[in-house]
């Protein structure tokens, strides 16, 4: 009862959400609403494998993006989480682009940040010294909770058998990374 409630909630929230959706049909419009919410991850519902390759895509832009950033700003310690987060993070933009554009999945990739992700790049720029590790720090496990989440919701259930199996082979490393950015912030 208390998750249909906070669905219910939720979708309640997401009306201007709604007005953005365009031609798509009122299937498409509740599942791409669902992960833009939030509401699919609070419901433990598994993405569609649009919204997974979206998701991911504009994840990894940001986790790069971010990380550059903190390679010229941060301490050595960040520093050198950073980097790793560069690497990491290309090598599943490769691996996503490679089952995109081979086939294996019908999906677009993103060419650009959401608004969303934009704006914490945006604010990122504006800091310098402690203001800046921090905030990159605060940045980097929220977006790594969220990515593990995505991850393991669409391994257990996600319609594309290809896709599911590169989520479920890429969940650990991401966990890894949750960790290495909450000990960041010890």
């Amino acid at each position: 009862m208390k998750k249909r409630a906070l669905a219910a909630a939720c979708l309640l929230l997401a009306t201007p959400v709604l007005a953005e959706t365009g031609n798509k049909t009122v299937g498409e419009q509740t599942k791409s609403v669902g992960e833009q919410t939030g509401v699919n991850s609070l419901i433990g519902a598994s993405p569609t494998t649009q919204d997974f390759v979206t998701a991911v895509a504009i994840s990894d832009m940001f986790e790069k993006q971010s990380s550059q950033l903190a390679e010229e700003r941060a301490d050595d310690k960040t520093k050198t989480f950073a980097k790793q987060m560069v690497a990491d993070h290309s090598k599943t933009t490769d691996e996503l682009k490679a089952l995109v554009t081979g086939g294996k999945i019908k999906a677009e990739l993103p060419t650009a940040l959401d608004s969303t992700h934009q704006s914490k790049i945006d604010k990122l720029k504006g800091l310098k010294g402690d203001d800046f590790t921090k905030q990159f720090q605060s940045d980097q496990v929220s977006a790594h909770k969220t990515a593990v989440d995505l991850f393991k919701r669409y391994a257990e259930g996600g319609e594309n058998a290809d896709l599911k199996a590169w989520a479920a082979k890429t969940q650990p490393h991401l966990e890894e990374h949750l960790k290495l950015a909450q000990d960041l912030q010890r």
